[in-house]
């Protein structure tokens, strides 16, 4: 279902994000082209296109050339002024946007995947994404506005949030009409991903993406989403940095902050899933990967993944422990996000993003309860967890 930004991908501040990279760390080379494009060296070029209204500022949208033409990693969020930082910047390049020939998401979040429709209309590009995440993409778009609000409704209910909390969304599903917009993120009068465009091609993990006179390889690295890839641009690095090409590591690696991990389920479907579980397994294997510099979808480029990989892992660990040891008194989901660790109080956290806190705090319950460390108290309506 749609998906927002979590309270935790602000500026970094406290345990619901982790430090920064050291000054030894930053960006080898990124001479700035224009206030809002950066060239990295090798034809790869990348562009600021805001995120309206929050508080993570931008997408860095990726402009890769090749030989039949520039191929985007990501598109941004469908919004006017977006799109027209796109086409601006696509501009400054000297590309008119008529020219992309191919599109490439990471994932299927709309800071990321909500321009591909317009990018598509605009030059007839293909767009690329895992199946996993076409599956999202193609599940939302199928389903009416009132069956979000029904899950949303129910998972939040089942979670343990306050009816207060959930009023908001079964009055919007009996009348009709879009949640008021101080209970949104973003705008516009739809919900994010429910107009997204549907991909034509598959990335396939481990292949390389058919581009032209370049050898970009597909990662799976599901967590944030089922789908998510991070792309392996093998080649060497234009500065000779020392390492295994580069990496666009969209929401899965990034120099400040730790990525929302949340439940992407199909409402019809009784698989336990396991995401945190999953994103910390693929940390691992871009770990062993080593890549010179790494070229996130937020914040900056950046070197030495082996050490941020070893920083969010440690991370989620001390993040476990802790909420274990919040599990002494047995809790709902919504309780123990209240009780987490954001950047801010959770008074703070706006409406939609506290949806997405529940996700997360659930997503770590999972882990919990697969390491054995934690469990569901048998016949407690709405569901608590308690530890082991």
């Amino acid at each position: 279902m749609p998906q927002d930004t979590p309270p935790q991908a602000a500026p970094p501040t406290g345990p619901g994000a982790t430090p920064p990279v050291t000054p030894a760390a930053a960006p080898a080379i990124t001479p700035a082209v224009t206030p809002h494009v950066t060239d990295h060296g090798g034809g790869v070029h990348a562009i600021k296109v805001p995120i309206p209204d929050n508080p993570l500022g931008h997408t860095l949208v990726h402009v890769l050339d090749t030989d039949r033409g520039p191929v985007l990693v990501d598109t941004g969020w469908d919004d006017p002024q977006s799109w027209d930082t796109l086409v601006a910047g696509l501009g400054a390049l000297g590309i008119p946007v008529a020219d992309v020939h191919g599109v490439v998401i990471t994932h299927h979040h709309p800071d990321h995947h909500g321009l591909s429709g317009r990018v598509r209309e605009a030059s007839g590009a293909w767009i690329a994404m895992h199946a996993a995440d076409t599956e999202v993409v193609v599940r939302t778009r199928s389903a009416e506005p009132g069956t979000w609000f029904d899950y949303m409704s129910e998972k939040l209910a089942t979670a343990g949030a306050p009816e207060e909390h959930v009023a908001p969304l079964r009055a919007a599903r009996a009348s009709g009409r879009m949640l008021p917009h101080t209970l949104r993120r973003g705008r516009g009068p739809h919900l994010p991903g429910l107009r997204a465009a549907v991909p034509d091609r598959e990335i396939v993990p481990g292949e390389l993406l058919p581009l032209a006179g370049r050898r970009l390889r597909a990662i799976w690295t599901p967590g944030h989403t089922p789908g998510h890839v991070c792309l392996h641009l093998e080649e060497q690095h234009p500065a000779n940095l020392p390492g295994n090409g580069r990496l666009f590591s969209g929401d899965h690696l990034l120099p400040g902050i730790s990525p929302h991990i949340g439940l992407y389920e199909d409402p019809s479907s009784e698989r336990v899933t396991d995401p945190l579980g999953d994103y910390l397994d693929s940390l691992e294997r871009i770990g062993r990967l080593d890549p010179a510099e790494v070229l996130p979808a937020h914040q900056h480029a950046f070197t030495d993944a082996p050490a941020r990989v070893r920083e969010l892992l440690r991370h989620h660990e001390d993040r476990l422990t802790g909420l274990w040891e919040l599990l002494a008194e047995p809790l709902t989901p919504w309780r123990l996000a209240e009780r987490m660790e954001w950047n801010r109080p959770w008074e703070q956290i706006p409406y939609g993003s506290r949806n997405i806190a529940v996700s997360e705090a659930e997503a770590h319950l999972r882990r919990l309860v697969k390491q054995g460390r934690a469990e569901a108290v048998p016949g407690s309506d709405p569901v608590t967890y308690r530890a082991l």
